[in-house]
């Protein structure tokens, strides 16, 4: 069973086009549950169909597990910080958390910037997390392995190669990230992230917790069989985020405001537009973080294509460039993306665990990099 609408903070009601693109996307993904939310400079259009029976509260209120897509929110909590003077991104990861503690001359170099952007040296994973989650990899592989472990295994690395010198995807490097910034503020992050991001931004769906019963998404298999909600453990940073698919637009329409567009929607500091005003959205320093993260920051691969922000995958598109990020968890999808030249933005869920002929992510990616 299917639905499209129009949500009451549209600015305008859905376009018939717009609709039937998405129910059309929506076919092609197949998971017990699927929500795809489309924002053109405010104005919302949210498809919801799968397999399963509609659920009492609408799947587009339901708060989903964003998996590696957490990471944008980390990278504009770090930008914050920067823009309000309390870090630098060229602070010194160690320095921060350990003081004076002996570690080894390459961990010494890593900064803050190296670990937000996946150039720290380190692996995706501490090498002794594996023993520990492979006996329960498809139940609860993160939570056996707490912040303090992710700190030591951070402090005691060995790193194969030089900060700053290659990109190398990493889940450990964020995590580390989000127990650095809590030391260096002296603030837990959950709290740090709701004070400075979700609280700013209404983020009021969004956590870093699982919420009462009914008001969370339920993740399944490959086979449908339903899985467990993600315990992070001490990678909370790099995977631990959940939010409904409406404060997913939330989120990408604060990149997208004030972003180079033109119209009314557009004026101001960077925080204008439908559902984007209110006392503390015209934060100087929110508005700074928001545009530092759009920018773009490094190259790499052959020939250096690829382009990334601070925390963002950067790509060309006929539209203007895009800005995406996609998170996978034990039995949920999730995908954030958006075009600050047109005001175009697409948060897009699916409660089904990736696999090899897994079309989400690309029909996500489709409807932001091929949508006029």
């Amino acid at each position: 069973m299917t639905d499209t609408t129009a949500l009451p903070e549209s600015a305008a009601p859905a376009e018939p086009a717009t609709a039937r693109l998405l129910a059309e996307a929506a076919g092609r993904i197949d998971a017990p549950d699927v929500v795809l939310a489309v924002s053109r400079n405010g104005a919302r259009t949210v498809h919801t169909g799968g397999g399963a029976a509609p659920r009492p509260v609408p799947r587009e209120r339901l708060a989903h597990e964003l998996g590696s897509a957490s990471k944008p929110y980390a990278g504009l909590l770090l930008a914050r910080l920067v823009a309000q003077g309390r870090v630098r991104y060229e602070d010194r990861a160690a320095d921060l958390l350990a003081p004076g503690l002996p570690v080894h001359p390459t961990v010494r170099r890593i900064t803050l910037r190296h670990l937000l952007t996946h150039t720290s040296g380190l692996p995706g994973l501490p090498a002794d997390f594996y023993p520990q989650a492979v006996p329960r990899w498809s139940t609860d592989p993160y939570g056996g392995y707490p912040a303090d472990r992710v700190v030591r295994a951070f402090l005691r690395a060995r790193p194969r190669h030089r900060p700053g010198t290659r990109w190398h995807y990493s889940n450990f490097a964020v995590s580390v990230l989000g127990h650095t910034l809590a030391a260096a503020t002296g603030t837990p992050w959950e709290v740090l992230l709701h004070q400075q991001v979700l609280a700013p931004l209404r983020l009021d769906a969004t956590r870093v917790r699982p919420g009462p019963e009914g008001t969370e998404a339920v993740g399944h298999r490959r086979d449908g069989t339903p899985v467990p909600a993600l315990d992070t453990g001490g990678f909370t940073a790099a995977g631990a985020v959940r939010a409904t698919p409406l404060d997913m637009l939330t989120f990408l329409e604060a990149h997208t405001a004030g972003a180079g567009l033109g119209g009314p929607e557009s004026t101001g500091p960077g925080l204008t537009g439908p559902g984007l005003t209110g006392p503390g959205l015209t934060d100087p320093t929110l508005a700074a973080a928001l545009a530092e993260v759009r920018r773009p920051v490094l190259r790499r691969g052959l020939r250096h294509t690829h382009t990334h922000t601070l925390t963002w995958f950067h790509h060309p598109s006929p539209y203007g460039p895009v800005l995406f990020h996609a998170g996978a968890t034990l039995g949920q999808q999730a995908f954030l993306g958006f075009r600050p030249d047109t005001g175009l933005a697409v948060a897009a869920t699916a409660t089904r665990r990736v696999h090899r002929a897994d079309t989400f992510v690309a029909t996500a990616y489709g409807l932001l990099t091929e949508t006029p």
